[in-house]
């Protein structure tokens, strides 16, 4: 998710596509919440590892 959040980041930064950017931050900030709470040994979503 944190990829897909970067890569929406930059198009919609390229493109000036205010929607793409708001979707990205959202993405990556949503990336980065899983990010942490998987690192800290927590189960998301019944399962203790993403991938």
């Amino acid at each position: 998710m944190i990829v897909l959040g970067l890569i929406l980041l930059i198009i919609g930064f390229v493109a000036k596509i205010a929607i793409l950017w708001t979707i990205g931050i959202i993405v990556l900030v949503v990336g980065l919440i899983l990010l942490a709470l998987g690192m800290a040994g927590r189960e998301i979503g019944g399962r203790r590892h993403w991938f």
